[in-house]
């Protein structure tokens, strides 16, 4: 176990590593209290919800490790992982973050609170300013592949340094995300925490709908999105399945 560095709290939580990879010993409780609590005026940082998609990836791409290690928060996205750690006596809490960022809306984002989305169409960005009476929104839709166009990831940069909002929501998919978060961290003078939460938004308006509580609580809510999704996911879920218990079993046994 090592320290998680850079919160503002006096009893920073601890962590656990998964082959190199940061996962944070907090709760989706414990998640939500730290976001409610950090002065919205403190500099920019960002959390990042690694999924075993990310995980596998960040095996198979270790160059992409240095964008997920300096983050405020590494929350895990996922109970197969969550699961399989068990198996190799690694404890790991569970924050998904579409649930981070339905609590968010729900218990600590008001009317009156600035919020910044980076991604997602205007019709979810409508959508969600109905649902909670937002009234200081701020929505940017950088193109597709702007990740690899240096003029639009400054847009992007640019677009959260004009609108200082207490969250940033970054919902362009990983590892875009995540990059993104580094460069806005890289430019500096950003306030705020940004929340690197994929396609969150789209579960909080009702675009797309969650396994039911008992799919969750039995680890198959893989089952539901992949029924939901098939043409898009069944690549992710079914070939990679191998893969992830492959490199669980290198994990050693309690962590590391």
């Amino acid at each position: 176990m090592s320290a998680l560095p850079s919160l503002d709290s006096s009893s920073a939580p601890s962590s656990e590593y998964l082959l190199s990879i940061r996962f944070d010993d907090v709760t989706l409780d414990q998640a939500v209290t730290l976001l409610a609590e950090r002065d919205p005026m403190a500099p920019f940082v960002y959390v990042v919800t690694p999924n075993a998609d990310h995980w596998i990836r960040l095996q198979r791409q270790p160059a992409l490790r240095p964008l997920y290690e300096p983050a405020w928060l590494s929350l895990c996205d996922s109970r197969v992982i969550q699961l399989l750690a068990g198996w190799r006596g690694v404890r790991l809490e569970i924050a998904p973050g579409s649930d981070l960022t339905q609590r968010l809306f729900d218990e600590v984002v008001g009317p009156e609170t600035p919020v910044a989305i980076i991604g997602v169409s205007e019709e979810m960005v409508a959508s969600l300013r109905a649902r909670y009476g937002l009234r200081r929104v701020a929505h940017h839709n950088p193109p597709m592949g702007f990740i690899r166009d240096p003029a639009a990831v400054q847009a992007c940069v640019d677009f959260v340094l004009a609108h200082p909002s207490r969250f940033i929501l970054l919902c362009v998919g990983s590892p875009q995300q995540e990059k993104l978060a580094a460069a806005i961290i890289a430019a500096g003078g950003a306030t705020g925490v940004g929340l690197c939460v994929g396609a969150s938004v789209e579960f909080v308006v009702g675009a797309k709908r969650r396994a039911p509580p008992w799919m969750q609580r039995a680890h198959l809510e893989w089952l539901h999105r992949l029924a939901s999704e098939p043409g898009r996911l069944w690549k992710r879920y079914l070939l990679e399945a191998p893969r992830l218990v492959w490199l669980m079993m290198k994990v050693p046994r309690g962590g590391g």
